[in-house]
Formats: structure tokens, C-alpha cells, sequence
């Protein structure tokens, strides 16, 4: 038990196989959602996450224990057996998972709990990122991250506490697989979010939002349309990356 260290720091990591292909299910959960086996298989993780918190709350360190929770991409939206969607489902957002820079596969929501130090039902819509974890785990600790190097998290508690309104990230560059798609740019005096897409996947069938075809999107080659100038969407107005801008509609 990791409780031997109750009355030390302690850090779990927690990965999670659930709301992943092949969407593993007890039976216990198997039909328990109006959602088909994805949502089983979210309900089935929702009680597992459940049974964690309600150790850390029974043994006293609720007030005491930082928690983030959060995905490491979106739906995956070519996952389907028959027609039965198996990777969940993006909203508004345009692409999934394996897509470079599309907000579907990487704007993920992050939900974190410490009810002794940061105020309940707080939502901050900052861009952040999954690196970000690192050193606010290590000045959690009360470390210092690495000086010998550039470590591109930033810690979230200055954030999470309202020190500051802004995330520290001003940019932000999304990979697909070692290629640069996109990159985000959070404009800090305008508080705006400017994207620009310099790659895209072709879509299969074209506005399907997917590559069906193909079962996942490439990173490169022929199955990826180069942009020059780069497709560019302002996130705060049009977060669906529905209208790219020009130079006629935005001149800035």
C-alpha cells in the first residue's frame, strides 16, 4: 500500500486504460449507460476514480493531497465497430485524436482537487498543458525543476491560486509525431488565442472531420495538405476552427 508513506509526501500516478479502444469493461458496468460501451466504459472509470478519493478522504489527507485529473487526447473519432462509435466524441471541436493540431485531439479538460488550499468551482480557461504537471509536482515537493536545461512545463499553482490570470505558456506547438502542425499563440495584452495550422490531414471522406479511409490521420506525405500562408483562426471567437481568417478580414 502506498499508504505506508501516509504522513510523508507521496505522489501516485494513476494511468488509466479506460475510454481507450478496446474499451475494456467489467461486467458489472457492461449496458449501465444510455451511451453504448463507450459510456459504460466512462462510467466504469468515473467509480474507480471514486474508490481512490474515498481512501485519500478516509484516511485524513483530503485537505492535504493535490489531485489533477485530465485525458492525453481527445476522442478518437475513427474508432467505431459497425456503427457503434467507440472513441468518445469531441463536441464542438473539429478533429480527434492523431491529428496534429486540431482542437478536438488535444483540448482535453482538466479537472484538479485540493479542498485545503483552492477554493471549490473555480473554472479557469487558460491554455495549459499535460507538461505543466512536472513542476507543479516538484514545487509541490519543494524542488526546483532542472536549471541545466529548458523544461517546457510551467507550474500551475500560481494559476490555480489566482496569483496570476494569465497561463504562462504564450506559445504553444502542437506535433504530429516529430512534424510541427500548428502552434497557439495566447496574445497576453488582448487576452486573445490566435492558432495557425501549418499542416492538415485530408479528411476521408473530405468533410467528414476523420480519416475513415484510413483509420488514422498521417503526419506527412499525401495524406497532409501544407498551408502557406498558414490557416489561422482566432480560438476566443470561432473555437470550432471553422472560418480561417485572411488578411481582408483581419488585418492585424
Amino acid at each position: 500500500s502506498y499508504f505506508r508513506n501516509k504522513h510523508r509526501p507521496f505522489l501516485l500516478f494513476f494511468s488509466l486504460i479506460h475510454v481507450h479502444t478496446p474499451l475494456i469493461t467489467t461486467k458489472e458496468f457492461l449496458g449501465r449507460s444510455k451511451h453504448g460501451l463507450y459510456g459504460d466504459n466512462v462510467e466504469e472509470m468515473d467509480w474507480m476514480v471514486g474508490k481512490l478519493l474515498d481512501v485519500i478522504d478516509k484516511e485524513g489527507l483530503k485537505n492535504t493531497t493535490f489531485i489533477y485529473f485530465a485525458s492525453d487526447h481527445g476522442g478518437s473519432v475513427e474508432a467505431y465497430r459497425g456503427n457503434i462509435r467507440l472513441g468518445g466524441w469531441n463536441g464542438i471541436y473539429k478533429g480527434g485524436k492523431g491529428m496534429g493540431g486540431w482542437e478536438g485531439g488535444i483540448r482535453v479538460p482538466g479537472i484538479v482537487r485540493w479542498p485545503g488550499v483552492l477554493p471549490a468551482g473555480i473554472v479557469i480557461s487558460e491554455p495549459t498543458s499535460i507538461m505543466d504537471i512536472f513542476p507543479t509536482v516538484v514545487q509541490l515537493a519543494g524542488g526546483i525543476v532542472p536549471q541545466d536545461r529548458v523544461i517546457d512545463g510551467r507550474t500551475l499553482l500560481p494559476l490555480l491560486q489566482g496569483a496570476v490570470q494569465h497561463s504562462e505558456h504564450e506559445f504553444m506547438f502542437h506535433y504530429c509525431g516529430a512534424v510541427l502542425h500548428a502552434v497557439r499563440w495566447h496574445h497576453k495584452e488582448s487576452g486573445t488565442i490566435w492558432k495557425a495550422h501549418y499542416a492538415t490531414p485530408v479528411f476521408q471522406p473530405e468533410d467528414s472531420g476523420a480519416c475513415f479511409e484510413r483509420g488514422i490521420c498521417p503526419c506527412f506525405g499525401d495524406g497532409v495538405t501544407h498551408h502557406d500562408p498558414p490557416l489561422l483562426f482566432d480560438l476566443s471567437q470561432d473555437p470550432s476552427e471553422a472560418n480561417p481568417l485572411s488578411t481582408d478580414t483581419e488585418p492585424l
